[in-house]
């Protein structure tokens, strides 16, 4: 008979109860906003305490999932051993695991595989009553359906060790590596926000050496992951970080929580490759209509493909002779991203304040640049020497708003302003603040975007 590892914490940090658990689990899904119908990610970190704390955030991640249902067929399952004492990884000699929603098959010709390093060693003891593996399988249930686990436990070991273990399971598309862990534990609420925005910018970099024993329970399958992740060119991008005092315990002794993807490098580029000829005449057409007929086109998104049809946000810009003759957008998706582009074409054209709306003489020699923008999400900085850490040059658009005042730059604005503390200076400029200014109420999301140019095209006017 196969055998079965129940479930450890049922009751305990998640509801016991099957149509309880679906009702939880569908509810921290639904509250996540503005969800990208984007590519899937290739691995992802979340948290895994009680879902009434750290639910909230491994929600947000968890629901970037949902376009993969039936596409992962396999899950790596890594996270630290809480208690049981352990050297090396451990993996389980069970079938499957169960929760209230059901059980989940393990993957045994993976863990198989496994067992040929070293540092593997079969241990049931080390998952029998381990939470940090068991608290993402009813996500998983809910997100991808059917799919087999590879649950792995990690006690002493190195980052390399970890490291070894994900390469040989890395697997295809059909393999998505989760890694479990919470940041910071039992600080004040100020102390966990900063220490865990370094923790969060280490983790954005894949800089696993700028991350300290105290700031991660996850420490070790993590720096394993940032690890793979250098060496395979990954991009990451942080979706949520929190902790209990923002969730439901109080500020007093705090635990981190944060929620990372990570893509593969070529994931912006198939937006491009596969769409942006369409965007780009989408844009044209739409400028066209307005020198025309005075307004937009008008788009059917049911007429075009899923990708572009789901909700996005883009800029266009409208350059002559390379100055700029128009830049309109939208900073935060709310309307399906082919109707963004037309109406932010028109807007650029004919409506940016700035400057007089195009003319037919001028219509030849305008270029239109679209960019695609990610879902902006905050950085945690206490002071701007630590926003200036945390920024990416080259890669990071920005938002800065305080005092009912807002700026956005893009990423292609680094272009021009290459120095950090330049760059955000003029961005509160542009935010009609001081060069300068600094608050404890001053909110900066970065976003990253994918560009698109006519220039790369033969499309009519």
């Amino acid at each position: 008979m196969a055998t079965v590892r129940p479930a450890a914490v049922a009751g305990y940090f998640y509801p016991g109860n099957r149509s309880e658990l679906e009702q939880a689990v569908r509810g921290l899904l639904a509250a996540v906003p503005n969800v990208p119908d984007d590519s899937v990610p290739k691995a992802m970190i979340a948290p895994h305490a009680g879902y009434v704390y750290s639910g909230p955030v491994a929600a947000t991640a968890y629901a970037r999932l949902l376009p993969a249902k039936g596409r992962i067929a396999r899950v790596v399952l890594i996270g630290p051993a809480h208690r049981v004492a352990l050297r090396g990884l451990a993996v389980s000699s069970v079938e499957a695991f169960a929760t209230p929603l059901g059980s989940v098959p393990v993957d045994r010709e993976a863990v198989a595989n496994l067992l040929a390093l070293p540092q593997v060693q079969t241990f049931d003891e080390a998952h029998a009553g381990e939470h940090s593996l068991e608290v993402h399988l009813p996500f998983l249930q809910e997100t991808l359906g059917d799919f087999a686990i590879v649950p792995v436990v990690v006690g002493a070991a190195s980052a390399e060790d970890v490291a070894q273990a994900l390469d040989l399971v890395w697997g295809g598309p059909e393999t998505l590596i989760v890694v479990s862990s919470d940041l910071s534990h039992y600080l004040d609420y100020q102390s966990a926000r900063r220490i865990d925005a370094a923790t969060s910018q280490a983790i954005e970099h894949l800089r696993p050496d700028d991350i300290g024993r105290d700031q991660a329970c996850g420490r070790t399958p993590i720096t394993g992951l940032l690890a793979v992740a250098r060496r395979r060119s990954l991009v990451c991008r942080t979706v949520d970080l929190r902790n209990s005092g923002d969730t439901a315990g109080s500020k007093d002794r705090v635990v981190g929580y944060g929620s990372y993807l990570f893509f593969e490098p070529d994931a912006s580029a198939r937006l491009r490759e596969r769409h942006g000829e369409t965007l780009i005449e989408v844009a044209s057409a739409s400028i066209a209509h307005g020198l025309e007929r005075g307004r937009p086109l008008a788009v059917a998104p049911r007429e075009f493909p899923r990708e572009i049809r789901e909700h996005g946000a883009c800029f266009v810009t409208l350059k002559t002779e390379g100055e700029l003759r128009g830049c309109v957008g939208s900073p935060e998706a709310w309307r399906p991203l082919v109707e963004d582009v037309a109406e932010n074409s028109y807007r650029a054209a004919f409506a940016d304040s700035r400057f007089m709306p195009l003319t037919p003489e001028e219509w030849p020699g305008v270029d239109i640049a679209i960019s695609v923008l990610s879902p902006p999400v905050p950085i945690a900085c206490a002071s701007e020497a630590e926003l200036l850490r945390a920024i990416r040059p080259m890669v990071d658009g920005l938002i800065l708003a305080d005092r009912g005042r807002r700026g956005l730059f893009l990423p292609a604005v680094w272009e021009k302003l290459s120095d950090p503390a330049e760059f955000v200076r003029q961005l509160k400029r542009k935010a009609g603040l001081p060069p300068h200014h600094w608050s404890p109420t001053v909110q900066v999301f970065r976003f990253t975007a994918v560009s698109i140019s006519r220039s790369a095209y033969r499309v009519t006017r």
